[in-house]
């Protein structure tokens, strides 16, 4: 049979480390200590792939080589710069959802940036959520899996592409409804269609776009939102359930 190569890799211990590893990718959602831990746990081969792809880029490799910390940040500061700046809107968003700007992995987490990968994983973190306010993808479960393809098309973030994996085979053995039957976002946006294109989607966008893992956003906080968007090279998402330009508490918020 030509699936006995699955032999070779579905041992005991791989299968043992699978569920340990879904486990947490499935509670993502309720605790983002879970995302941490995962992606803290998966520093073998996939992140020595990610590795190898960063260090491709000068300013990706002189980042990581610097440690360079960054956040958290006040958020009555950034809402003194002008509106429409990247600092003011994501400070108004990021109050508007209810959420805590202040919330920021710690070093210490990371073995205190001891390796290359340590870094990585707290970067990622740290500047999550800029990346949605970049994209234009929501903060919610909306849009959480097209701003994780944006790492994972452009340097194959392992703890993202694990998560993305993990959500197409919950979405697999979810409901048996066909995409045009779904009574709610809510419902649809379980289903492995809109999975399947947010992931599609996300991975597009971060191949189109420049690098993001070596923007020192903080010094980016004042530029015009959109003007740093074409310089990215990013065309944000701007509707659907999945972009935070349709959420009317956000919208009015901004306003």
């Amino acid at each position: 049979m030509g699936f006995r190569y699955l032999n070779q890799v579905a041992s005991a211990d791989h299968i043992k480390e699978f569920l340990e590893l879904a486990d947490l990718a499935a509670g993502a959602g309720e605790d983002a200590g879970n995302v941490f831990e995962l992606s803290r746990r998966l520093e073998g081969n996939p992140m020595t792939r990610c590795l190898r792809i960063l260090q491709r880029d000068p300013a990706a490799a002189a980042l990581i080589q610097s440690r360079r910390l960054c956040g958290p940040y006040d958020a009555a500061a950034l809402k003194q710069l002008p509106k429409g700046s990247l600092g003011h809107t994501y400070a108004t968003v990021i109050e508007a959802m209810g959420y805590d700007i202040g919330f920021f992995p710690d070093p210490a987490f990371y073995n205190n940036l001891e390796s290359d990968a340590d870094y990585v994983n707290y970067r990622v973190y740290a500047t999550h959520d800029i990346h949605h306010i970049v994209s234009g993808y929501s903060l919610d479960n909306f849009g959480e899996t097209g701003v994780i393809s944006i790492a994972v098309g452009q340097f194959n973030f392992p703890g993202f592409s694990f998560i993305n994996l993990v959500g197409l085979m919950l979405g697999f053995f979810g409901t048996g409804k066909t995409d045009e039957e779904f009574d709610t976002d809510e419902e649809y946006a379980g289903s492995i269609g809109y999975i399947f294109d947010l992931i599609t989607q996300g991975i597009q966008m971060g191949l189109k776009a420049k690098p993001l893992f070596p923007v020192i956003w903080e010094e980016r906080m004042g530029q015009n939102l959109e003007e740093l968007r074409r310089e990215l090279g990013i065309e944000p998402v701007r509707e659907g359930p999945y972009s935070w330009s349709t959420n009317p508490a956000i919208m009015a918020a901004l306003a």
